[in-house]
């Protein structure tokens, strides 16, 4: 056993004293740097595993849970708003679905699940709607951040404009010999745009009224708005000829369009409506009602047996102030003869007046002739649409 000398020993104990500290100070700092080191591990939420690079987790993909209109289906009212519904919120900042033909609107509904586009005014008929979602970072995003995988498409297909509605629309801006009145629902102004294209897609119920004054025969051509009745013919003649549009009494894409048009501009018939009725029984006569009164009754003379005015009803279609009209007579003879105020009603028969030394018989080619004065008097009602019946003799 080895001992220490006295002297050595006094020496050695404060060295030794020191050392002992620093040992217990660097095992204290040892045991502060696991200490938090465990700790740091312990807060990550990985089981003491640190997350791998630091990132967050991923956001959920973003689904199309449904569509409005469906999908497919045809025969949609045209002013009908465009709905999509998604399974998350979508962000206020996101990229929206894009919709064609491109018609002015408003999308509705971020930072909800539901987007709505609100038409200003809408679709017409038969128009091919198509919607497309994108998708990817630059399509339509979740608030949590979302995306659509892949794009989404869409389509359906606009109803057509009903065919009653156009009589209601016409006899509102005074080109029927009926007015008519809504009878129930909330009224549809001339001027709203977006009310009248809906009502085109879905006629208001209403009551047509006949105007008094005119004759029954009249009434009897009235078959309640249909296209194929007389009076609507001539009443889609008369508002195309307003319009600058070519007359073939069918209310066609044109007239729709000149119709809504009209609507904005409250462009009424300022014409009135014109009626002419020739008899002929002996003596023969014209008589011509306007707006429900009886403004000539006048001897006329129609064909005679060779060259017969045709017995029917049919509308006003060409008008001249004066013109040579050219003919063969049933002999084979031609004639060029000038008269003045015509107004066509078929293919080579019209009113216009022709010096005849009387009226009231069987003396034209075809034609209701006038004397000078009557002819002259009721050129300017005989507008275009005129409805001119010719009775058996």
């Amino acid at each position: 056993m080895l001992t220490t000398p006295g002297p050595l020993r006094g020496l050695l104990r404060p060295r030794i004293a020191a050392l002992f500290g620093v040992i217990v100070l660097l095992l204290a700092a040892g045991i502060w740097v696991a200490f938090t080191h465990s700790t740091a591990e312990a807060t990550n939420g990985n089981g003491g595993k640190p997350a791998a690079g630091g990132s967050a987790p991923a956001a959920k993909p973003l689904h199309v849970i449904a569509i409005t209109p469906t999908p497919g289906s045809r025969g949609v009212d045209g002013v009908s708003p465009i709905k999509v519904q998604f399974s998350a919120q979508v962000a206020k900042n996101s990229a929206l679905p894009v919709v064609k033909p491109r018609i002015r609107g408003t999308w509705q509904g971020l930072g909800t699940k539901t987007l709505e586009f609100v038409p200003k005014r809408g679709f017409d008929e038969y128009t091919r709607v198509r919607i497309q979602i994108p998708a990817g970072s630059a399509g339509v995003r979740a608030v949590n951040g979302g995306e659509i995988a892949t794009p989404q498409k869409a389509k359906y297909v606009v109803g057509h404009y009903q065919p009653i509605r156009m009589a209601e629309l016409l006899a509102q801006l005074g080109y029927l010999p009926l007015t008519w009145q809504q009878t129930s629902g909330t009224a549809v102004p001339l001027s709203d745009a977006q009310a009248q294209l809906s009502a085109a897609f879905q006629a208001p119920a209403g009551s047509f009224t006949w105007k008094p004054g005119y004759p029954y025969i009249l009434h009897t051509f009235w078959q309640g708005g249909s296209p194929a009745g007389l009076i609507m013919d001539g009443a889609i003649r008369a508002f195309e000829a307003a319009q600058g549009l070519t007359m073939d009494g069918v209310a066609g894409k044109q007239v729709w369009k000149a119709m809504f048009e009209a609507l904005a501009k409250d462009q009424r018939n300022h014409l009135g409506y014109t009626y002419a009725l020739a008899d002929q029984h002996l003596p023969e006569t014209l008589t011509v009602w306007h707006n429900g009164h009886i403004i000539l009754h006048s001897p006329a003379n129609t064909g005679i047996a060779a060259a017969p005015t045709t017995v029917g009803t049919a509308p006003v279609y060409l008008r001249y102030r004066f013109q040579i009209m050219r003919g063969t007579n049933p002999d084979g003879s031609t004639y060029a003869d000038p008269v003045n105020w015509v107004s066509y009603f078929r293919a080579g028969e019209a009113v216009h007046y022709f010096p005849r030394a009387s009226y009231g018989f069987n003396q034209s080619l075809g034609c209701v002739e006038l004397p000078w004065g009557p002819a002259k008097k009721i050129w300017p009602y005989m507008n275009y649409g005129t409805l001119v019946t010719v009775t058996a003799p």
